[in-house]
């Protein structure tokens, strides 16, 4: 008997020991198109100065990775890196290099690739940026829940 305490005890403390899905498919990707156009949304707002809109587009519970820190709701993100990050984002020019995506259920990714340069503060700009985004569907929108955005000088 202790032996099927222990067995059932291993079982159920041990998350790889049952498989998640018994039907043997891959999970089924679609286009993250209208993911990708919340992604948009939310960099055209900044551009063009707009929290609020950039706030709608953010879930409450979002979690932004910047620069090495960490921003652990949309309220947290909008009392700090939000008004810097607009200002950034109203003199420096981006561009989109590279992006890729794809949505499962009520879950999509945009990962993207591109480049900064301009001058900020007095200083020149040239930076090569790569930036994922998490987004969750509520009805028929698109939340953004996570952000991880990263850079690097240009060589």
């Amino acid at each position: 008997m202790r032996f099927i305490i222990f067995a059932a005890a291993v079982l159920l403390c041990t998350p790889f020991a049952l498989p998640a899905k018994t039907t043997g498919q891959a999970p089924q990707l679609i286009s993250a198109g209208a993911a990708e156009s919340t992604v948009d949304a939310f960099h055209a707002a900044l551009s063009r100065g707009d929290a609020k809109a950039a706030e709608a587009l953010l879930a409450d519970d979002a979690l932004i990775f910047e620069e090495g820190g960490a921003e652990r709701s949309k309220a947290e993100y909008a009392a700090q890196h939000l008004p810097a990050d607009i200002a950034f984002s109203q003199v420096v020019a981006s561009s989109l290099t590279r992006r890729s995506g794809a949505a499962e259920g009520a879950l999509a990714w945009v990962s993207s690739e591109g480049r900064m340069s301009g001058t900020y503060k007095g200083k020149a700009i040239d930076r090569a940026t790569t930036e994922t985004m998490i987004l969750r569907r509520v009805g028929s929108a698109w939340n953004i829940v996570h952000i991880h955005w990263s850079s690097a000088a240009r060589q």
